[in-house]
């Protein structure tokens, strides 16, 4: 029997993320080259997940100071672990389609926020969703990388 869940709903929208930047960066022409390694990958998604967590734990004044300072995070995220035009135009588009599901999904009383301030959801909520992106992105981008040279490996060896 299988469990067809939120995780793996969730699951199966990173990996599509994932594979939209390659996809992307292909499309445009624009091999996306820096940083370009699993260790840098994997300081991203910690930077990623203290973003989240500040969201939860960090107390602020209000909510205008907590948007504004996980905007900045979000964007020093990019900067620091992607820095691509493609990157940024999709960690934004991730971040609006990812906000008016929510909005719907509150809505229509799939999930409910304690103290929405930003129509149905939290304001915070789209920074976290473009950083989650831009984290996604990275992984797939490190992933496609490998498999490419996989192929090139294997090519070479017929």
């Amino acid at each position: 029997m299988c469990y067809v869940g939120p995780c793996s709903h969730q699951q199966g929208e990173a990996a599509v993320i994932g594979l939209l930047y390659p996809c992307m960066d292909r499309h445009l022409g624009e091999p996306h080259k820096f940083k370009r390694e699993w260790s840098s990958v994997m300081r991203c998604v910690a930077v990623f997940v203290g973003i989240n967590h500040a969201s939860a734990k960090v107390d602020f004044a209000n909510n205008i100071q907590l948007s504004l300072t996980l905007a900045a995070l979000s964007i020093g995220l990019w900067w620091t672990f992607d820095r691509s035009r493609s990157g940024f135009g999709l960690g934004v588009g991730i971040a609006f389609l990812a906000t008016l599901v929510s909005q719907f999904l509150v809505y229509n009383g799939v999930y409910q926020y304690t103290s929405p301030d930003f129509l149905y959801v939290r304001s915070w909520l789209p920074c976290i969703f473009f950083a989650g992106g831009i984290t996604m992105g990275n992984i797939g981008r490190q992933l496609a990388m490998y498999e490419c040279k996989v192929i090139a490996e294997k090519s070479h060896e017929d």
